[in-house]
């Protein structure tokens, strides 16, 4: 019974929100303007009762229809790219001069890739893969982000200081006298070795990810050679994407794998005032 509530309330909602993007259409907007105006004009409210009327059936009617539910999903869609972009183009924008230089030549040669192959092989229409060179800048974006945000997380550590005092930790552990004084110590040791640890797997996901960038810019600027010599779109299919795709997933799954040890030097940040180190700051 709970769950039947549960779906009775989500339907309840989802059917609201059709209802509510009926309502905001122009074309009721002036219709019930129409109605109001006929009922000033004339001075009685039968055009009123009649506009109520009319109203009532269009929002059982028009928020059912599945061509109108399809419609209102595509403006939904388009609101929410356009947010995307919108977004991603903000982020852009806070990249340095030399990284949005990168970021602005790799979409103009992406754009130029996709041109060509129309222009050389008389084709209207972009093969899919090719239409998948949008979303691999996008990645190269992303990924851009995130190399340069663990950048700045490990150049605000001062990786010598903490072996440092792993090695005082450790000397301090070793000559306690009492089992408790001796405990505290070792508590200190493991929780500086996760430390150091986590920079090292920063260090080689840092490392990844710029040869991944590097990757998709040297792909590009390969696509855009190849892509002159091409004389129909049968050859063009035989050119490999497949590969490019698959390391860009694997380098995403790993940025996720070491997303913990980023966590920790955000605290670390935090705990220190090294505000502007963290995701989100400027």
């Amino acid at each position: 019974m709970a769950d039947l509530a549960k779906y009775r309330t989500e339907l309840d909602r989802f059917n609201a929100s059709y209802a509510k993007e009926a309502v905001k259409e122009p074309f009721n907007f002036w219709a019930l303007a129409g109605f109001l105006a006929g009922a000033a004009f004339t001075g009685s409210v039968i055009p009123l009762l009649i506009a109520l009327i009319a109203e009532a059936i269009y929002l059982v009617v028009v928020p059912n229809l599945p061509s109108y539910r399809a419609l209102v999903a595509r403006r939904y869609k388009q609101k929410q790219l356009a947010a995307y972009n919108a977004n991603r183009e903000g982020l852009i924008k806070s990249f340095t001069p030399r990284e949005r230089e990168a970021v602005e030549y790799l979409r103009w040669l992406k754009d130029k890739i996709q041109d060509n192959y129309k222009k050389f092989t008389g084709a209207g229409e972009l093969p899919s893969n090719l239409k998948a060179l949008d979303q691999r800048w996008e990645d190269f974006v992303e990924l851009l982000d995130v190399y340069r945000r663990r950048k700045q997380h490990l150049k605000s550590i001062n990786r010598t200081a903490v072996h440092n005092q792993l090695s005082q930790a450790f000397r301090a552990m070793e000559a306690a006298t009492d089992e408790k004084t001796k405990r505290i110590q070792q508590t200190n040791v493991e929780i500086l070795k996760r430390r150091v640890s986590s920079f090292d797997e920063i260090e080689r996901s840092v490392k990844l990810v710029e040869g991944q960038l590097q990757s998709i810019e040297n792909f590009f600027s390969y696509l855009n050679d190849e892509i002159v010599t091409i004389s129909t779109p049968e050859k063009f299919s035989l050119l490999d994407f497949e590969q490019l795709s698959d390391s860009i997933a694997m380098t995403k799954q790993m940025l996720d794998a070491t997303a913990d040890d980023v966590g920790a030097l955000d605290t670390y940040n935090r705990q220190m005032g090294n505000y502007e180190l963290l995701p989100g700051t400027k």
